[in-house]
């Protein structure tokens, strides 16, 4: 069987799982499964630019993901006018004398010299810190006092959430950036010590400040791409249509948004994977190959080891971003505290490794392969319990042991495929060619 046949019939095993789970549990469980799953195929791509075109171990995909959600609140929200009037200059003014003092510091380390550094870099720091919390602490508590059971945050720019995909992107960029700089000299395991922990200090930033985005309060009733159902079934033209079709209105409704929605992510798919196939043909895509293989050969030959592994860093990092920004716009919420390393990272790297690390496509296959079994695998699982343990009287202890054990079908199903992909096939379901 060739390549190409064999890899077509490994996508069509996914649309079938997904033809299935329309039929059987309806479809609009299905198109929410796909719409996740576009979204999985997303996150994967980025960390297969990382790992598998660099081999770079980055495992705090947690963090760059929440930043593309937030840029979903910071873009679409409205702005709440009585909190910039209390204290948003204030908090403006905060960060920006703080981001100028850790540039004073970093400016210091490189002109001065001897024990002159060293103390003129503590005054800057220390004296920096407590002007900058001077400065920003009274901003942060007039915002948050503001209708604090609505709002104390300071809003958004108001703008179409569509604009938020890339704003997402461009922001988990920009925070890979400045890890990039910091922690992309460490050695390979650092490193991921590095992004775990810098990707848990974003999160306790989403969750505790609570002008920027409500904390833990939520952000809800974002704005849409698409229209909303009860829209649509007030619309009588679409409610003739459904009834054209032998659909209620209601089920029309949410099988119309659903679609738009998949339209629009499969989109966003399919631009982000012509544009990493572009680049893993091209000379670059070449080089990232050379240094992920072997860095001191690369090195060798001339090539700038650190400055690639920041721009592939900064790709990946952002298309992670873009995908958190369209899961944030599909919830309709932002829920800081929703965002956990087993969703966010472990699956995101069984995607990767069960796909096919290397390859574009294998991260596709692997983010809705995995996905669909993330969602199935708990009811097909308390489906499994509820057989075995039928010969068991009711309330006995071993027949509720069984039938609760089902909540934890999903990890040992992940894990189970793992170890099964890494025995037969280590490189993937459709490993790098």
């Amino acid at each position: 069987m060739s390549t190409t046949v064999r890899d077509t019939a490994l996508f069509g095993v996914v649309a079938i799982l997904l033809i299935g789970t329309g039929i059987v549990q309806g479809w609009n469980s299905a198109l929410l499964i796909l719409n996740m799953g576009l979204i999985s195929a997303i996150m994967a791509l980025g960390v297969n630019l990382q790992w598998g075109f660099a081999g770079l171990f980055n495992i705090g995909v947690m963090g760059f993901v929440a930043l593309g959600g937030l840029a979903a609140v910071l873009i679409s929200t409205e702005p709440v006018p009585e909190a910039w009037s209390a204290g948003g200059l204030r908090i403006i003014a905060g960060l920006v004398f703080g981001a100028a003092t850790v540039v004073a510091a970093v400016v210091a380390q490189k002109n001065l010299e001897g024990r002159r550094k060293t103390i003129v870099t503590l005054v800057i720091l220390v004296g920096g810190f407590f002007l900058y919390r001077a400065i920003f602490d009274p901003g942060k508590i007039a915002v948050e006092a503001v209708n604090p059971a609505l709002q104390g945050n300071l809003g958004g720019l108001n703008l179409p959430i569509l604009l938020s995909w890339p704003v997402g992107g461009l922001l988990a960029a920009g925070a890979a950036w400045v890890i990039g700089k910091t922690a992309l000299g460490l050695r390979s395991d650092y490193l991921a010590i590095a992004t775990l922990g810098i990707a848990e200090i974003i999160i306790a930033i989403m969750k505790n400040e609570d002008w920027l985005a409500r904390g833990v309060k939520n952000v809800i009733g974002l704005d849409r791409p698409v229209p909303y159902e009860i829209d649509l079934q007030n619309d009588p033209t679409f409610v003739e249509r459904a009834a054209g079709f032998g659909l209620d209105p209601v089920t029309a409704s949410n099988l119309y948004t659903k679609m738009g929605y998949a339209i629009l992510f499969t989109i966003v798919l399919l631009i982000i994977l012509w544009l990493a196939q572009m680049a893993l043909k091209s000379p670059w895509g070449r080089m990232m190959r050379a240094i992920r293989d072997n860095e001191t050969a690369a090195e060798a030959m001339g090539k700038d080891v650190t400055a690639r592994h920041l721009q592939i860093f900064v790709l990946g990092s952002a298309v992670c971003g873009v995908a958190g920004a369209m899961m944030t716009t599909l919830d309709g919420q932002l829920t800081p505290a929703s965002y956990q390393p087993l969703r966010f990272t472990f699956l995101v790297w069984v995607m990767v490794i069960v796909g096919g690390s290397g390859n574009n496509f294998g991260a596709i296959l692997g983010g809705m392969l995995i996905w669909w079994l993330w969602v199935q695998v708990e009811p097909l699982g308390l489906g499994l319990m509820n057989i075995v343990s039928a010969g068991l009287e009711d309330g006995s202890p071993l027949k509720e042991r069984l039938i609760e054990s089902a909540a934890h079908m999903r990890l040992l199903t992940m894990g189970l495929v793992l170890l099964l992909v890494l025995r037969f096939s280590p490189r993937g379901l459709i490993p790098e060619r």
